[in-house]
């Protein structure tokens, strides 16, 4: 049984007062140098909404634009305006801070998430009209309470403080006295990455036009953790995210693998979907405050606007095999293994060239390759160079090698199987996967016939392991079901089962004349 790709969806939430009280780059310079030059020229380097609407990669990642139609602006994006300016996509949205304040208020179960009453009151008119939202998240929200009790709560109660155009309006109260795992703090990015989970969900939902009871499982790969102080990463993001959403027949579970759990994840509802296990699978996750403004000093210091200033999500919902939507091709998944190595040439064999050769294929056989989707307006100021082209060389390299194309040829390779990255680089969330939006209507179109997704992973940051990571999977342009095979008739059967015991009959008889 065959995988497919029903339909896919990305969501952004602009965040910039998370950018300056929540990003880790920002709170560890306050701890060390509170009196810093870049924490006073921070705040000027902060984008208006209507800049992130204008911003080209941000209209792509929602489907407005495509990767082709951005890899024709000259970099760098951030000072070219974009001519579409829209709030939606046919992929998703992008979501303004103040209604997604109201959104982590909808998302909490356990009363942690309180904002200002008229900060709620204005908001809320805007937040119901977003066609995504339905009287089950709205009917989730609080009446609010005064500034005065917010004040109190981050004052004497260590409660979080939530911002707006650098105005008190919440906060996230501390859901232990002592447990620091469900500090304040900790409760703040994982009620952020919760958020922006249940919205990736509802969009998905809204595109794809699925019935939500058709969700018999999620699974989350976002890069937060949640439990107690007897279980500290115990999960369940997805199923929390999936009671927000209305998944009311789903079950669910957490996929980690820092920035290449997505690909994990997808090959995971993959076999879930092609075992039998479960109809319908949809993959999901949120974003991560600890990265926003990661760059932000190289960013001042260039004189760019801080373009970390987004919480990113997606979601991917993973079906049986309906003889239309590309399916994921689970016999040639690349792998990186325990004795591969971290030298780029074992990482990339195991992860591109090892598959396609168990398939027959050689690398120009794939359309379109899908690595790290950062973006390089954010990389490239801070030293990180071109993530996504870095790749594509190093690809077109081995290309080269194994003679499947000319060195004459190498720029045309890049040009003709790579993209440019357009992701925000919230670890997890560039991984590959937010080409699968683009590369199923592609698939389905007859544009292309098969991409490779490539996930990889910094396993090192955990400190448990030096290891590298890494895995990749093929989608192919689906070539329409197999016919069944002829039914057998009742009459056939029997006919089938008399040969059959004749012919034991003749061995026994043959074996007793022995």
């Amino acid at each position: 049984m065959k995988s497919v790709i029903r339909g896919a969806g990305y969501v952004l939430a602009h965040t910039p007062d998370m950018v300056l009280y929540n990003g880790t780059t920002q709170t560890t310079e306050r701890i060390v140098n509170p009196d810093s030059d870049y924490l006073k020229e921070l705040p000027s380097h902060i984008r208006s909404f209507d800049e992130t609407l204008h911003y080209w990669p941000n209209q792509v990642y929602i489907g407005n634009k495509t990767p082709q139609e951005l890899s024709q602006i000259p970099q760098p994006w951030y000072d070219k305006d974009c001519d579409c300016h829209e709030h939606y996509g046919k992929f998703g949205q992008i979501m303004p801070q103040d209604e997604f304040l109201l959104l982590m208020q909808a998302c909490d179960v356990f009363d942690l998430v309180r904002l200002e009453s008229n900060f709620v009151s204005a908001v809320t008119p805007a937040f119901s009209a977003n066609p995504v939202i339905d009287e089950t998240i709205t009917a989730r929200l609080h009446e609010g309470v005064s500034h005065e009790d917010l004040e109190a709560l981050v004052r004497d109660e260590h409660a979080e403080p939530l911002y707006h155009l650098g105005k008190l309006v919440g906060c996230v109260k501390r859901a232990h006295d002592i447990d620091t795992n469900l500090s304040a703090h900790v409760m703040h990015e994982n009620l952020v990455s919760k958020a922006s989970s249940v919205l990736a969900l509802l969009n998905v939902i809204h595109c794809t036009g699925i019935d939500k009871n058709e969700v018999e499982y999620v699974i989350d790969c976002a890069e937060e953790a949640c439990g107690d102080i007897n279980q500290r990463g115990g999960g369940n993001f997805a199923k929390a995210a999936a009671e927000i959403a209305g998944l009311n027949n789903a079950s669910g579970s957490d996929c980690r693998g820092f920035c290449a759990a997505p690909a994990h994840a997808v090959i995971n509802a993959a076999a879930l979907v092609a075992g039998g296990a479960y109809r319908t699978v949809v993959v999901t996750a949120g974003g991560c405050t600890a990265k926003l403004g990661m760059n932000g000093k190289d960013h001042v210091k260039k004189g760019l606007p801080i373009l970390e200033d987004m919480i990113g999500g997606f979601a991917v919902v993973i079906t049986r095999d309906d003889g239309v939507n590309p399916y994921i091709n689970l016999d040639m998944l690349g792998r990186h293994s325990v004795g591969t190595g971290s030298a780029p040439q074992a990482v990339i064999t195991a992860l591109v060239t090892d598959p396609l050769e168990r398939g027959g294929l050689k690398i120009t056989d794939v359309d379109k390759f899908s690595p790290e989707m950062q973006n390089p307006d954010i990389t490239k100021p801070a030293g990180a160079g071109d993530v996504p082209m870095a790749n594509y060389k190093m690809i077109g390299a081995l290309a080269v090698k194994r003679g499947e194309i000319q060195r004459s040829e190498l720029a045309d390779f890049t040009a003709k199987h790579g993209l440019p990255g357009w992701a925000p680089t919230q670890g997890h969330i560039p991984s590959g996967v937010p080409y699968l939006g683009f590369a199923r209507e592609e698939l389905l179109t007859g544009q292309i016939k098969r991409v490779m997704i490539i996930g990889k992973g910094s396993l090192f940051l955990g400190r448990l392991t030096n290891l590298f990571d890494g895995v990749s999977f093929i989608v192919e342009a689906n070539p329409g079901q197999e016919s069944e095979a002829p039914a057998v008739d009742a009459a056939q059967i029997r006919g089938m089962i008399a040969e059959a015991m004749r012919s034991f009959a003749d061995s026994l008889a043959a074996q007793a004349g022995e």
